[in-house]
């Protein structure tokens, strides 16, 4: 078995001793990793993991929402630009960026502040990794405003089938996690079983979104197989042949080599 977790927080503490914890994903089958960044502060910790599993772990770089507070931080994307200008192979995307409906933040920061990672990640010719409550339209609006074309993933989708293929059009792959394993989520279990699968991409978005029996428990990379074998039964497909095309999508998206 070989899975790419393609959203996962492998540098927060909930997931410490982090050595102990990509073993054992490992062990799962979890080969590759992608850690998307959230704060200034997290993009060296993210680094220096990287740089201990040169083959294994990628990351990108950005700014999330959530901890953005009501001033837009100008040093900060000052400083991810100088980040990016210096990138070495393991950044793979811009993100965790995009908008969040449910928090405090004023929508006209976290507008501005999503606004210029998608020109860093035009300037620097890389998908983007989006987060998105309850603002799929307007973070549909912003990018096409700004003419992004080149891709990404909408992290941890749970919406409708109609949302994914506007993403979709727009070359953006879906995010497909634990949400699947809750049989009351009816709307997204319906529409990750009606989309392409070239379309698709597995996370975790370890250590959150506990899968289903999990609740109350940090969630972890090694957890992977039990999202893959949920997506097989949901779309009546064999979990090998959905391995390899997730496989191929997740390589695909990111401009990495097998």
């Amino acid at each position: 078995m070989a899975l790419f977790d393609t959203h996962c927080h492998l540098d927060f503490a909930a997931l410490q001793p982090h050595k102990e914890t990509i073993k054992v994903s490992l062990e799962t089958g979890v080969e590759r990793f992608m850690v998307p960044t959230t704060t200034r502060s997290s993009w060296s910790l993210v680094k220096n993991l990287a740089q201990q599993y040169p083959q294994n772990i990628f990351y990108a770089l950005g700014l999330h929402p959530y901890f953005l507070s009501d001033e837009v931080p100008t040093l900060d994307l000052q400083t991810l630009s100088e980040q990016l200008n210096k990138k070495t192979r393991q950044v793979v995307a811009v993100g965790e960026c995009g908008l969040d409906a449910m928090i405090s933040v004023s929508q006209e920061v976290q507008e501005r502040v999503f606004v210029a990672q998608i020109g860093l990640a035009l300037e620097h010719h890389l998908p983007i990794v989006l987060h998105s409550r309850k603002t799929h339209h307007r973070i549909l609006q912003l990018l096409k405003q700004h003419h992004f074309n080149l891709g990404g993933v909408l992290h941890g989708f749970t919406g409708s089938e109609q949302q994914a293929r506007q993403f979709i059009d727009m070359g953006f792959k879906i995010g497909v996690g634990g949400s699947i394993t809750y049989p009351r989520a009816n709307k997204t279990r319906t529409a990750i079983a009606a989309l392409p699968i070239d379309a698709l991409v597995l996370e975790t978005d370890a250590p959150d979104m506990p899968l289903n029996g999990f609740q109350g428990q940090p969630n972890t990379p090694a957890r992977l197989p039990i999202v893959l074998t949920t997506l097989a039964d949901l779309r009546g497909d064999e979990p090998s042949m959905l391995e390899q095309q997730l496989w191929q999508n997740s390589l695909s998206l990111f401009h990495l080599r097998k």
